[in-house]
């Protein structure tokens, strides 16, 4: 494991001044909570767009690539290759990009002075919205997620199918594809992200047979790009592996909230400080359908999605107090990918969506100026 002894660089001491600070729930204005997405988030050149142009961003990444070593320099150059190339969706470059990513941004909403009340990721999202709640420093979690890659090198290959059904329609098909098979050979429901929204996953021999009968019985199956079945039964013996990793790091309870997608709730801190309930959560299935109606219980006025593409903006906006304009949305990226000058249209975008909310605000009137090319 890499030492973090000497990573206390801008990234790093803005997560362990989250311990410190007064708690992000007391300033005034409106109440804001950060979307994190994860795996299926990716595609290529995300966010590249912001790289050499935001500070606050390249700063986060610069420090990120420099905890991987030539790793990093070999993921840095996957990333801002022209043109871009489909080896992005390899867990190996998706899983460090869409944490760095999604850090890299909610430093920089916290840079224009945006202090969220609380934190939503989903599957690896939750990982960054660790950090960010001062769960564990970002050069410990660099250095664990390289851990939690070299472990899952060994897990079976499988794959993930979003399906257009809720759990108990397909809960028949999957209990009997899988009679018979050891629970790690099985295909289960891997995510619920809302009504009708789902993710099968598994190995890929399992996932292969319960998508033909689903597709058969008339329901709508579309491939994810994964190389693993995450939030499956199959990574369980690999993820294991990685707990005596977590045991070694001080794991410290939540400075902000942070609803977990895994347990659908507010993370104590007896959860938030347990080395398995991190090891393993890439083999435990997502509720990120149900840990959404618990991150509105909050009582948020903005959800904004900090990390590539609008995945999880989609699914808040399905959500009735969202629908309902209870609760707007905002995404600092677009929907899908572009040329690279989209990246920062897209951030200029979100400020001045951000701004009609709060049109006085001075870090977002600044950021406004900096976008444009009119600072002073």
């Amino acid at each position: 494991m890499m030492s973090t002894s000497t990573h206390t660089t801008m990234s790093t001491r803005f997560a362990e001044d989250t311990r410190d600070a007064a708690p992000d729930s007391a300033r005034p204005g409106p109440r804001i909570a950060l979307l994190l997405p994860g795996q299926g988030a990716q595609y290529p050149g995300m966010a590249a767009g912001l790289y050499d142009r935001e500070p606050t961003f390249t700063a986060a990444m610069d420090e990120f690539f420099a905890l991987l070593g030539r790793r990093g320099s070999a993921i840095r150059g996957d990333w801002l290759a022209e043109p871009p190339g489909e080896r992005i969706h390899d867990t190996g470059i998706a899983q460090p990009l869409l944490f760095a990513i999604d850090y890299a941004l909610a430093l920089t909403a916290r840079s224009w002075g945006l202090h969220p009340i609380a934190l939503l990721g989903h599957s690896a999202g939750e990982y960054a919205a660790a950090v960010l709640a001062g769960v564990m420093g970002f050069a410990e979690a660099t250095a664990l997620l390289l851990d939690r890659l070299a472990v899952l090198e060994h897990a079976p290959a499988g794959g993930m199918y979003a399906v257009a059904a809720d759990p108990d329609q397909v809960e028949p098909y999957l209990r009997t594809a899988g009679a018979g098979l050891d629970p790690a050979d099985r295909a289960v429901v891997g995510a619920v992200n809302g009504p009708r929204q789902i993710l099968v996953c598994g190995p890929r021999e399992a996932l292969a047979g319960v998508v033909a009968e689903l597709d058969r019985a008339g329901f709508t199956c579309r491939a994810v790009k994964a190389s693993h079945g995450f939030h499956s039964p199959s990574l369980q013996a690999a993820c294991a592996r990685a707990v005596p990793l977590f045991a070694s790091i001080g794991l410290q309870a939540p400075r902000t909230t942070l609803v977990s997608g895994y347990t659908a709730g507010v993370l104590s801190a007896p959860e938030a400080e347990d080395p398995g309930f991190w090891a393993l959560q890439p083999a435990r299935p997502v509720l990120f359908g149900p840990a959404l109606d618990a991150l509105l219980s909050q009582d948020p006025d903005i959800l904004v999605e900090a990390g590539p593409g609008q995945g999880l903006s989609a699914l808040a906006r399905r959500h009735p107090r969202v629908a309902s304009g209870r609760v707007a949305v905002v995404s600092l990226q677009g929907r899908r990918p572009g040329p690279r000058a989209a990246d920062r249209a897209a951030l200029a975008a979100a400020v001045g969506q951000l701004l009609r909310a709060l049109p006085e605000h001075s870090g977002l009137i600044r950021a406004q100026r900096a976008l444009d090319g009119t600072a002073v």
